[in-house]
């Protein structure tokens, strides 16, 4: 055998050897420490049993200024409903339109800080529908608010759209009988660009985020790029509707809210409604108490409703159309108290509830109004163009 491999086992033995030699006294030197540990006092500190807990971070406040940019057709109510019944048990300024605006900001306008009703200004929250616009919201909105919007797949949003608006976009009107297989055959022949309410039936979503729904991307791929990136540049959270229960975990994450915080969605809401599922123990408890609360209020069994056979006006949903049918429900009669008013939000609509906030806010802020029994307003009145020069641009 050569010298060098000779060497090299010689080396290898010895090295394991001196392994062995450590292993020993290493065993040795902690038998005898264990053993001595019951009469030494400084046996724990050197070696604790157990591991130290861990120190809990200290909660994040709850985020309280939040824009939510509604968009059409996109469970964009769900998250209304739970922005501002937030606000409400909070006592936060929602941000609210102008009367003549009707319930959303002058859509399809340019949004103008000018559409919010006065009696609602400076806001906290905002989440009512209108055409995104930078400038304009940073101007109404305080330093530090987080915008959030969310989307939907573009065929099954449009699918909506063509069913909801068909009595008020042009386009739609024109298709021989409401017929969505015969749009998408020839678009063209049906479409005019610059409309009232055109938008509605090409590239909502573009439109709605502020950009020129009437570009297209296969023949300006640089502003649709453009348009992402300011989403992106704007917008914290871009909650998707197809992943509409993991939107409202980052949702709750990002704006440090509790569990029943984003799970305050009304338990009664009008069919197609999404309204998310609770999980854990505190989401079950919630659900129970609002399980509680909705039988006392409504029966064992809710029954939904056509809005006309709705006695209660609060309650009666408003109707794009007279070939849609948004249902609702009603409160069984002889059903009054104090617990009414809980029960009437428990099911009543974004227009009404939107009304019902600012009756709220003005009498905060000692706005002098009108005396008007909750149960007797004025049913929603349906969306109406807006005379050009209204408030503003």
């Amino acid at each position: 055998m050569p010298p060098i491999l000779q060497r090299l086992q010689q080396a290898t033995k010895m090295l394991s050897r001196r392994k062995i030699l450590l292993l020993v006294l290493g065993c040795s030197t902690l038998s005898l420490l264990i053993h001595q540990g019951a009469q030494l006092s400084w046996y724990p500190k050197l070696f604790p049993l157990s591991c130290p807990p861990l120190q809990d971070s200290p909660p994040r406040p709850k985020h309280m200024t939040v824009a939510f940019l509604k968009t059409h057709k996109t469970a964009g109510t769900t998250v209304q409903n739970i922005l501002f019944r937030f606000a409400e048990r909070h006592n936060l300024t929602v941000a609210l339109p102008h009367p003549s605006c009707e319930h959303q900001f002058c859509y399809p306008r340019n949004f103008s800080a000018h559409f919010v009703h006065p009696a609602t200004r400076p806001p906290h929250v905002l989440a009512s529908h209108l055409r995104f616009d930078r400038a304009e919201l940073q101007r109404l909105m305080p330093p530090g608010t987080v915008y959030v919007t969310i989307l939907r797949e573009p065929a099954a949003m449009f699918e909506s759209l063509f069913s909801y608006y068909n009595q008020y976009c042009p386009a739609f009107r024109r298709v021989p009988n409401a017929s969505l297989e015969a749009f998408l055959r020839a678009p063209e022949a049906y479409y005019r660009a610059g409309e009232h309410f055109a938008m509605f039936a090409h590239n909502t979503l573009a439109y709605d985020l502020g950009g020129d729904n009437e570009r297209s991307p296969r023949d300006d791929a640089a502003y649709l790029a453009g348009l992402i990136r300011q989403v992106e540049e704007v917008f914290s959270l871009v909650m998707i509707a197809e992943y509409f229960d993991e939107s409202l975990v980052l949702l709750r994450r990002l704006l440090a809210w509790d569990l029943d915080d984003t799970t305050s969605t009304p338990p009664l809401a009008p069919r197609g409604a999404r309204r998310p599922r609770l999980r854990g123990a505190r989401g079950a408890r919630a659900a129970e108490a609002r399980e509680r609360l909705l039988r006392r209020c409504f029966g064992d069994e809710p029954v939904l409703r056509p809005a006309a056979q709705i006695r209660t006006k609060q309650l009666q949903p408003w109707q794009p159309s007279r070939k849609v049918d948004i249902m609702g429900y009603d409160l069984p009669s002889g059903r009054a108290g104090p617990a009414t008013e809980a029960c009437l939000k428990l099911a009543m609509p974004e227009v009404q509830y939107s009304s019902y906030l600012l009756r709220k806010q003005k009498r905060r802020g000692g706005v002098r109004v009108r005396p008007e029994p909750v149960l007797d307003n004025p049913p929603p009145r349906p969306i109406r163009a807006l005379p050009r020069g209204h408030l503003g641009h």
